[in-house]
């Protein structure tokens, strides 16, 4: 079985996602070892619901050292679903190569700093941008910046707004976040 660790900010959507596909078996050989917050949430319940070892480590300064603390050695693949915070250099290159992120924007556009959630959206309709989707990537020291493991993409309709844009996004989002975990984690 492969160790998961997800880390977390929000409502944990993503997070369920997660946890029914390893249970229909799309993610295979794979188990959510911990839950990692890094504010209150309701992504906590979640975890709690399917008695997931979980823990809340606030935001700060000593972030990234006090996750470190945390990560079972044993752990295959760190998976950032709808987390904000940003990760320190050396916590990156410690894991480098088993830890990704879904991004709401078809990187490298819309990507980096500032760039989450509604802000990428409206970015995006602001831009005139005839497409938007989400991107499976390595994490790596720069944001948004690490190879794409995934990409889905949709066309942009003159209806759209920022709000069916991000409705969207978050359809592809568990559509191929949970291909992408399963490629990573085996290989294919």
């Amino acid at each position: 079985m492969k160790n998961l660790v997800i880390l977390i900010s929000g409502s944990g959507t993503n997070l369920q996602r997660i946890i029914d596909t390893i249970d229909n078996g799309e993610i295979r050989n794979a188990k959510v070892s911990l839950v990692v917050a890094d504010r209150e949430c309701y992504g906590l319940e979640r975890a709690k619901k399917h008695n997931i070892k979980n823990t809340l480590i606030p935001r700060g300064k000593n972030f990234s050292s006090e996750l470190a603390e945390v990560i079972p050695e044993d752990t295959d693949l760190i998976v950032l679903a709808g987390f904000l915070s940003i990760l320190k250099p050396e916590f990156c290159e410690k894991w480098n190569g088993k830890i990704i992120n879904i991004h709401p924007a078809l990187l490298p556009k819309f990507g980096g700093k500032g760039m989450w959630g509604h802000h990428v959206h409206n970015a995006v309709i602001e831009a005139g941008e005839k497409e938007s989707g989400a991107t499976v990537h390595f994490v790596t020291s720069g944001i948004d910046e690490g190879e794409a493991i995934l990409q889905k993409s949709f066309e942009i309709t003159e209806d759209d707004t920022p709000e069916t844009v991000a409705e969207k996004v978050h359809l592809i989002e568990y559509e191929i976040f949970p291909i992408a975990i399963n490629k990573v984690l085996n290989n294919n």
